[in-house]
């Protein structure tokens, strides 16, 4: 098991403490944790999923467009921030696993270090919206 680096490991004490859901990805897009406030809104703790590559975080918890379809890897604010290493925004549709929907803002923030891009985290909020049901697809 590969040490990974103090970056990530702050950011990761960092999200502990907060109350507000968020993300952290390594440099290739792997889920390395998420906390408490993100597991309530997506259905299952980190400590039951664990570390995920971006594809099966993806299938999982979308997220989608307001037609219900996957929006592309490449447009999320998580990716973006770790590509070019600068914030981005976006509004977006989740899937919980119970399959109910949470329409959230997210804004993502890179974690850049003096040997480049480590990761990124991103934090995500409900506007407001949101349906129950099986979910898009």
């Amino acid at each position: 098991m590969t040490q990974k680096p103090l970056e990530l490991i702050l950011a990761r004490n960092l999200m502990s403490a907060l109350s507000t859901p968020a993300f952290l990805v390594d440099e290739g897009g792997v889920l390395v944790f998420y906390n408490e406030s993100a597991g309530l809104l997506l259905g299952k703790r980190f400590e039951e999923l664990g570390t995920v590559g971006p594809q099966e975080w993806g299938s999982m918890f979308g997220p989608f467009d307001d037609s219900g379809a996957q929006l592309v890897y490449d447009e999320l604010p998580l990716v973006k921030a770790v590509r070019n290493g600068r914030p981005a925004h976006a509004e977006f549709t989740i899937r919980s696993t119970d399959g109910s929907l949470h329409e959230v803002e997210a804004a993502a923030f890179p974690i850049l270090t003096a040997h480049g891009s480590q990761g990124a985290i991103a934090l995500f909020w409900p506007t407001g919206g949101g349906q129950n049901g099986a979910g898009p697809g």
